[in-house]
């Protein structure tokens, strides 16, 4: 894929700014036509988001993937909703990178419980030429298993995608967060453009993508539309695109943000589903305030992933047990969801 895109320079017009390597020239998304699908009557909405997933999708598969923290606490970054900033005094003790050993028994642990993909989350804002040495056995120890490995480390350099490849990785997770327009709001450390890079670099090595987003940070209606369509017009969208809830926490400066009203986040699953209809749609942070009727519905908009487990690198989530019994309430079963072209 290519870094950037070519653009005809003439003596009577300056070039143009660089383009951003993994979106289309021509957005297939419009910021007010993905609002247009939030603004749309709740039924309708559900309706769509449902036919488009019963066409690209077994409706009753839902993906379990696991999430662990193998190196927690002591970033350097200012991100107004992690409990893992070092500035933040949320609790959160830093910790050292897991070795293989524990990492293999978590590993197992998960594919025994039932997940299909584990991930690795480690709080750095770029690992280093060694650190990514070290994640990359731990993804070789993971894959053994065989799982699907995805890993989110933070902002990569040339060639770290490209190792971590080599070991086994699959996906690479790097979250937008939210549409650009919001993201100094929430964040100082890291530009957008940074990210976009890390998005680029994990394509180029042929690696797939997780990318989502938070909602309920405080971003306008408009704001969570820009998010989706930002995810939509990469060239391709992510392979998986987790859609978090906010989850407030004591010490960071959105502790105190009002709640968002659950059926935003349901609709917010909803067009992710209609704009992105060959991803897999992920429930992840925030299950664990949502109740299982909010979660009934997430299903029912098209989200056919979960990350199953007791903690989401920090922060609570649904124990196992219970997620298992909410899937046969609502008879759907555990699976890796394939597209149906596929």
């Amino acid at each position: 894929m290519p870094a950037t895109l070519e653009h005809p320079v003439t003596l009577h017009r300056p070039p143009r700014p660089p383009v951003d390597p993994v979106a289309p020239a021509t957005p297939r998304w419009r910021v007010e036509d993905v609002q247009a699908l939030f603004e749309l009557p709740f039924p309708e909405l559900l309706h769509r988001a449902q036919t488009i997933h019963r066409a690209n999708f077994d409706p009753t598969l839902v993906e379990f993937a696991t999430l662990l923290s193998v190196k927690t606490g002591g970033c350097p970054e200012d991100c107004g909703y992690c409990p893992q900033a070092a500035r933040y005094d949320t609790g959160v003790q830093a910790s050292k990178l897991m070795e293989p050993a524990e990492v293999l028994v978590a590993a197992q642990r998960a594919k025994d419980a039932g997940a299909t993909r584990f991930c690795m989350g480690a709080a750095w804002r770029a690992p280093k030429d060694r650190d990514i040495e070290k994640v990359a056995e731990l993804v070789a120890t993971v894959k053994a298993l065989g799982l699907e490995t995805c890993a989110t480390l933070g902002m990569l350099e040339d060639g770290h995608a490209e190792t971590l490849r080599d070991a086994g990785l699959d996906y690479y997770n790097h979250n937008l967060d939210s549409a650009p327009d919001f993201y100094g709001d929430i964040i100082s450390t890291r530009d957008y453009q940074d990210r976009l890079d890390t998005l680029g670099r994990v394509r180029g090595a042929g690696v797939k993508v997780c990318c989502g987003g938070i909602v309920g940070m405080g971003e306008s209606h408009t704001q969570r539309a820009g998010l989706i369509a930002q995810l939509a017009n990469l060239a391709p969208y992510p392979e998986s695109v987790p859609i978090n809830h906010l989850v407030r926490v004591q010490g960071t400066p959105l502790a105190e943000q009002a709640p968002l009203d659950p059926f935003e986040f349901v609709r917010t699953i909803a067009v992710a589903r209609i704009t992105m209809p060959l991803a897999r749609v992920r429930l992840s942070a925030g299950r664990q305030q949502m109740g299982d009727a909010i979660q009934a519905l997430c299903f029912l908009a098209g989200a056919n992933s979960i990350f199953y487990g007791d903690k989401l690198l920090t922060t609570g989530n649904p124990d196992t047990q219970a997620d298992l019994d909410l899937l046969q309430r609502l008879g759907l079963k555990q699976g890796q969801p394939v597209p149906l072209s596929q």
